[in-house]
């Protein structure tokens, strides 16, 4: 996309819950990364897309679903422009592909609606076959400047082909790295939320749940508007820190550590993003007056990030000191919505198993985590109290449709989203 600058804010601000650290004694910091991608306005022709439309025919999608699945992937298809590219594949147990990578032309969008208004549902579900399709008809003709991805359809389970989430994963990070990323939509009431999860993370794109038929638009709509304003691809925030520091990222991102180093995917970025990415550092011990420092950068594909670099440090003290020492609001609220959001994950994965003790019980440990500094700050007591309400709808069997809604919304908070699986933007 070619564009102005419009928005001042800065790229990268770090945010720590406390400065000082134990002289005698390893401490646990939290640092929250607040990455904000330029706000721009469009003044030439943005970078053109290359998608591919994944979309399970199998014979649950019959009716309803598989119609209304069509009309959006039409309407999709409709905003394009002819240098975009596009592609539609369908499967059930058997992959066709009915439109294979063609420019956007007013011909072929025409022609490709034509043929996508003949599928009808039917067979069992080959998600990985129709999935791998789609991702190789995206490769085939891979843009240099643009988006390439991949978005996938599906109300089921992956009962053909490649079954297995670590394998699935697997493909989705390594098609990433070749630049075609992945976005899920899961449909209904019977899909795998997990697997959808880890490969739309993986393949850095977003995962949507979709209640109910009438939602199918809303959210294709929503994934193809953001692509069409991606400004910063393959986003990466890389942390640098001493050997000794045990690092782990709390949110909802694709990463991979070593022994001094951490990096977290946290995919395309759209004009005016705002993601928080919550860390969590276990520090050595260390002489009083002392200090201790981590460097964080992002980087990206097109250099929009280039020089946002920050440092944070933290100052070894004695207890007395630590103790008293002020916590930044700010800071533990986002900690604890990241934390309350885990436990929500959980507890859907301990219901469905019949553990309902269990389920109960991280919702309330989590609230009691959260209660030890808590205070008087009236957002951390109402996550307390929706946790201590929600472990009592936990203690019993849920309908499968809230099961689903507490995992996907839990998920969008970890990933800075809101509730529908939109960006959280500025508001500069």
């Amino acid at each position: 996309m070619t564009s102005n600058n419009r928005n001042t804010t800065k790229r990268l601000q770090l945010k720590q819950d406390r400065q000082l650290i134990r002289s005698r004694w390893h401490s646990a910091r939290f640092v929250v990364a607040r990455v904000t991608a330029p706000e721009v306005e469009t003044t030439t022709e943005r970078q053109p897309v290359n998608l591919a439309f994944v979309i399970d025919r199998s014979g649950s999608m019959n009716g309803k679903p598989i119609t209304l699945a069509m009309q959006a992937v039409e309407e999709a298809i409709r905003r394009l422009k002819a240098t975009d590219r596009f592609s539609v594949v369908v499967f059930d147990n058997e992959v066709s592909t009915i439109v294979p990578g063609v420019f956007a032309t007013p011909e072929a969008k025409s022609r490709a609606i034509e043929e996508i208004r003949r599928v009808g549902a039917r067979g069992s579900t080959n998600l990985s076959g129709g999935w791998l399709r789609g991702c190789e008809m995206v490769a085939t003709e891979l843009l240099e400047l643009g988006v390439n991805r991949t978005l996938l359809l599906t109300d089921g389970h992956a009962n053909q082909g490649i079954t297995t989430l670590e394998e699935l994963e697997h493909h989705a990070a390594e098609l990433r790295k070749r630049g075609v990323s992945t976005s899920t939509f899961g449909m209904g009431d019977n899909f795998d939320e997990v697997l959808l999860q880890h490969m739309a993370m993986a393949g850095g794109g977003q995962f949507y749940d979709i209640a109910t038929p009438e939602q199918i638009r809303d959210q294709i709509e929503s994934e193809v508007g953001e692509t069409l304003e991606v400004v910063a691809r393959n986003v990466t925030l890389d942390v640098r820190f001493p050997t000794g520091v045990r690092f782990e990222s709390l949110g909802a991102f694709h990463g991979r550590a070593g022994d001094d180093r951490a990096l977290i995917d946290l995919g395309d970025l759209v004009s005016g993003q705002e993601v928080d990415v919550p860390l969590r550092l276990s520090l050595p011990t260390g002489e009083k007056g002392a200090s201790i420092t981590a460097m964080v950068s992002v980087t990206d594909r097109d250099g929009v990030f280039e020089d946002a670099s920050e440092r944070v440090a933290w100052g070894f003290a004695g207890d007395r000191d630590n103790d008293a020492q002020p916590r930044d609001g700010e800071v533990d609220r986002i900690i604890a919505g990241i934390y309350a959001a885990r436990a929500r994950q959980e507890a859907v994965r301990l219901n469905r198993a019949g553990d309902y003790d269990g389920a109960r019980e991280v919702l309330r440990s989590t609230a009691r985590r959260i209660r030890g500094y808590a205070g008087d700050d009236p957002e951390l007591q109402r996550i307390m109290s929706e946790l201590r309400t929600e472990s009592e709808q936990f203690h019993r069997a849920m309908p499968e449709r809230m099961r689903k809604q507490h995992y996907a919304s839990s998920r969008q908070h970890m990933r800075s989203r809101d509730v529908e699986g939109k960006a959280k933007r500025t508001t500069s």
